[in-house]
């Protein structure tokens, strides 16, 4: 039996489990007077910010200042060599080579990019396959590169649902999808982890399956870089993409990341879409009609790197070098197994159901909750009197997130006393 109270839950933090790296964030401050600090519980959407963004970024506004051009090779953090730090620090997130990842653009951009060289329908193979609950943004880009091809995403786009009267996808159930459809797939293309649901798929299962049938495996791993353990390169996918605002802590809208498996980093028969950066170094200033392609994920870049949102991936990407990923996410599963215990309590007095799945490697850092009310007015009334802020997804989820780097495990009380009393339930306990 756990001890629910929040003596025990601050005792953990202080003696028995202290937080990873919360020293090195900026906690959001509370809207209630006397209390220090919000209980952040949405890093699944946006990030802290580092501590040492402000200073990084300073940096690189002081080089502007004062070399002006000379900034992309000279001063003591000179802005060329951003691309290719940002890439072997990001492969080390995603399990990649440093060849097979580039950090520029959008998540939805690099999906485009990534969807012209690895969706090329042909013959009955027209298909690409995504998950039914797939992030809005995911679907678009599919419909429209179906469309684009002449073909009708009404038809062409594949999705995959979970059984009657459950939120998740099952591993067997999509690998019989594939293998029923599996003449007619072309490409492969969903969430590592669900947005919606917070499930973490079988990436290495599906893409072996992916890969029997004769298509293409491509993951968005939005709401899995940073936040799961990956093995981009050891478990074959063919190419990925991800963002680096939510757990990489990079800031609003910042750089993107995409891998792209190196057996296809040189292959002349991919189509790519090129501009001035998918050239290589060497060449690029003889300003040749001609493209000389990087033999490197970066032949996938096209514009001048943007450095001013590139300076705190950086930053952020040096804590995630110093941690690693399977110490964060020893930490995230036992805040989120301390999560589920406190919900099973309050479920006792209130409406709420967990949608994500509990197994240990089923799940990241996210924990979704279907609730009985509008879900974005429980997620403001949870702000506003109690300084818990979580996400909403309608029609009736919130989703609750003890990023492993800086919440705690008072964190993780005080977002489900929160949510019981604004639902009318008791507190979870008074200790």
């Amino acid at each position: 039996m756990i001890d629910s109270s929040r003596s025990y839950a601050a005792h953990r933090d202080a003696e028995l489990d202290p937080p990873i790296a919360r020293d090195r964030f900026h906690l959001m401050p509370s809207p209630i007077l006397g209390q220090d600090h919000t209980a952040y519980l949405v890093g699944n959407s946006l990030g802290l910010m580092p501590i040492g963004t402000r200073e990084d970024m300073n940096a690189d506004l002081d080089a502007w200042q004062n070399l002006a051009v000379r900034g992309y090779a000279h001063g003591d953090r000179p802005w060329m060599a951003y691309p290719l730090q940002l890439s072997g620090a990001s492969a080390r997130v995603v399990g990649a080579l440093p060849d097979e990842v580039v950090i520029t653009n959008g998540l939805t951009i690099n999906l485009h990019l990534l969807l012209t060289s690895f969706y090329r329908p042909h013959g009955s193979r027209t298909k690409i396959v995504i998950e039914d609950y797939a992030f809005s943004s995911d679907s678009y880009a599919v419909r429209s590169h179906v469309a684009a091809r002449g073909l009708d995403p009404d038809v062409d786009v594949l999705r995959l649902r979970p059984r009657a009267g459950e939120d998740s996808l099952r591993t067997e159930d999509v690998i019989a999808t594939l293998r029923e459809h599996g003449d007619s797939i072309a490409t492969v293309l969903v969430g590592a982890v669900n947005y919606l649901s917070g499930e973490f798929m079988d990436v290495p299962a599906i893409t072996r399956t992916v890969h029997d049938i004769g298509a293409i495996a491509g993951w968005d791993l939005a709401h899995a870089a940073g936040n799961v353990p990956l093995r981009m390169h050891d478990w074959d996918v063919d190419f990925a993409a991800w963002c680096s605002y939510k757990y990489l802590n990079s800031g609003p809208g910042s750089v993107s990341g995409a891998f792209i498996h190196e057996r296809h980093l040189d292959d002349p028969d991919i189509p790519r879409l090129a501009g001035w950066w998918s050239n290589r170094p060497e060449t690029r200033f003889r300003m040749d009609p001609i493209l000389d392609p990087w033999t490197t994920a970066e032949a996938w870049s096209v514009s001048c790197s943007p450095v001013f949102i590139m300076s705190p991936a950086l930053t952020s990407l040096r804590i995630f070098d110093e941690i690693g990923m399977e110490r964060l996410h020893a930490r995230s599963l036992e805040l989120t197994a301390y999560l589920f215990a406190l919900i099973d309590i309050a479920a006792r007095d209130v409406d709420i159901q967990v949608i994500t799945p509990r197994e240990p490697d089923r799940h990241g850092a996210q924990v979704s909750i279907r609730v009985p009310v509008e879900p974005f007015a429980l997620i403001e009334s949870m702000y506003s009197t109690h300084g818990v802020l979580g996400d909403a997804r309608n029609p009736d989820v919130i989703r609750l997130t003890p990023a492993p780097l800086y919440n705690t495990f008072e964190d993780v009380w005080r977002g489900v006393d929160a949510l019981s009393r604004c639902l009318g339930g008791p507190r979870i306990a008074e200790g």
